[in-house]
């Protein structure tokens, strides 16, 4: 399958950049450049990309707008936003997760990395680069966010292996790495993962952590579950 791409940055170097590696790339097509956030909003409306590769800091309407507009759209289910950006500290991540992007990588990666991302991003994965993940704990720290009612409801109709996977999606414990924890099948791990999404009404697993989070499933002090992750 061809991952389609939407690029969105303000400098047509990095755009053009960017095409050249992805149209190099065997499973991977850019469809569309757009140079602000309005644009990217209205060429994923039309072009219907698998991924949109989003800048933060944009003329007209920024990244993270853009990408709440995005990922709030029905008609625009499928569309992932990977952000990609030199600001990665602790506000910017807080707020592109909860706008709704799937990843966020610092524009320092490698090509390697980039292309990576855009294949776990499209596959449904989360993803975080280390210096984002300690940005987002940092921010948890610091500035706690109370649990939306309507989420903690949703919480409570989680079986406890939901719960369980939950914490483990929150602590970047991969589906086969929690296979391993919970002494079950990746498959098996997928299943409660996306049963606990469905259930949160989240699209991907990067609002899980947000919720793992911000609702005490995981504290960041410790780096720990709460719950006992049981056999």
């Amino acid at each position: 399958m061809t991952i389609r791409v939407l690029l969105a940055d303000d400098q047509a170097l990095l755009r053009g950049t960017f095409r050249m590696l992805f149209d190099a790339t065997d499973d991977m097509e850019t469809v569309a450049e757009a140079s602000n956030g309005r644009e990217a909003v209205e060429l994923a409306g039309s072009q219907r990309p698998d991924v949109v590769l989003m800048d933060i800091r944009m003329p007209e309407m920024d990244g993270i707008e853009a990408t709440q507009l995005i990922s709030e759209s029905e008609d625009l289910a499928g569309v992932k936003v990977l952000i990609l950006t030199t600001f990665e500290d602790d506000e910017h991540v807080a707020e592109a997760l909860r706008a709704g992007a799937s990843g966020f990588l610092g524009k320092g990666a490698r090509p390697e990395e980039l292309l990576d991302a855009v294949r776990t991003v499209a596959d449904g994965e989360a993803l975080l680069s280390p210096s984002a993940t300690r940005a987002l704990i940092t921010r948890f720290l610091s500035q706690p966010d109370p649990c939306p009612v309507a989420v903690h409801e949703r919480l409570e109709g989680l079986t406890p292996r939901e719960r369980d996977v939950t914490s483990l999606v929150a602590l970047g414990l991969t589906n086969d790495e929690i296979a391993k924890r919970l002494f079950v099948s990746p498959l098996t791990s997928k299943t409660h993962i996306n049963r606990a999404m469905t259930k949160l009404a989240v699209r991907d697993r990067a609002q899980l952590v947000v919720i793992a989070y911000q609702c005490g499933l995981v504290s960041p002090a410790s780096g720990r579950s709460h719950p006992q992750v049981s056999a």
